[in-house]
């Protein structure tokens, strides 16, 4: 299941503004890039009834694997965990995140792979 259209990040001018705005968080498998959100640069993509909602991005580099389906499926086991314990009271934070994923064989330790994204989560505060 894919996240919700209302919370996903798209733009070049949403990243730049990420990689210039934002408090970075390491993890050994990926990086958190946590930044206020600033809804006008969504204005030109329509967003203008939620945009000050808590947003992500998962970008997944051919680094990591070369073949599109596991990228694919790495995204979604994150979008599927945020769907799972992202609540409604969470989703009012004004922050926009881009996970970044670092160079590892993810596929075999799922449970190692989600509890670091738990983490990193805890650690920006992004949920209690």
């Amino acid at each position: 299941m894919a996240l919700p259209k209302d919370m996903r990040l798209k733009g070049h001018r949403t990243f730049n503004y990420i990689h210039k705005n934002s408090t970075i968080f390491h993890g050994k498998l990926m990086t958190f890039k946590v930044a206020r959100s600033n809804p006008e640069i969504l204005l030109s993509h329509k967003h203008t009834n939620a945009s000050n909602k808590f947003r992500i991005a998962i970008a997944v580099s051919k680094k990591v694997s070369k073949k599109a389906v596991d990228r694919n499926k790495l995204r979604r086991i994150l979008q599927e965990w945020l769907l799972t314990n992202i609540q409604k009271i969470n989703n009012h934070k004004p922050y926009w995140l881009l996970v970044n994923l670092k160079l590892g064989d993810f596929c075999n330790d799922k449970s190692r792979f989600l509890e670091e994204f738990q983490n990193l989560m805890f650690k920006s505060r992004l949920i209690k």
